[in-house]
């Protein structure tokens, strides 16, 4: 099972046209926004620095996950995949946190049902940036992109953390294979 098998598939199998859907890209670009804004762990590993204007050299999203997976053999890839899905949940349940909706995050993590989160708490967690940055990267307009995360969001973090935590990078790899 891959990550785009637990994130939700290819718009093919929801049936839009080939490739990544706008939803999956989505996110993916949640748990990828600090690597790709050079921060982190990962954006070091990879090689992410930011510019002088604060922003990471390099492409978009696709750019970025093409680092990770491309190049360097398997094992590498997964190992790389597996910082990007821990050190993303991480981080975007603290942003959770911080903006007051830790008991909806921990509900999505935890083994039991989950909470639901409106377009507007889910924009208030994420914050403007963020929100234009995906709306930039997947071509959705801000209303389908919260809309489409308010309902896709719980489900997919619930499927990342099968023990009820956020995976370690190891176990985050290995959940990728």
């Amino acid at each position: 099972m891959g990550l785009l098998d637990i994130l939700g598939g290819s718009g093919a199998q929801r049936g839009g046209g080939s490739g990544m859907s706008p939803i999956t890209m989505a996110l993916l670009g949640l748990l990828a926004y600090r690597t790709y804004q050079g921060k982190g762990r990962l954006a070091d590993m990879i090689g992410r620095k930011p510019d002088a204007s604060g922003a990471a050299a390099g492409g978009g999203l696709g750019d970025l996950l093409g680092g990770l997976t491309g190049g360097a053999g398997a094992g590498a890839a997964a190992g790389g995949l597996g910082g990007l899905l821990s050190g993303g949940l991480g981080d975007l349940l603290k942003q959770f946190q911080q903006h007051g909706q830790e008991d909806k995050a921990k509900s999505w993590v935890s083994t039991g049902p989950n909470k639901e989160v409106s377009p507007h708490e889910l924009e208030q967690a994420l914050g403007t940036e963020r929100i234009a940055w995906l709306t930039q990267q997947t071509g959705m307009s801000r209303e389908e992109l919260l809309a489409g995360l308010a309902r896709e969001l719980p489900e997919a973090v619930d499927k990342l953390t099968p023990e009820g935590r956020v995976p370690t990078e190891q176990e985050a790899a290995r959940l990728l294979q």
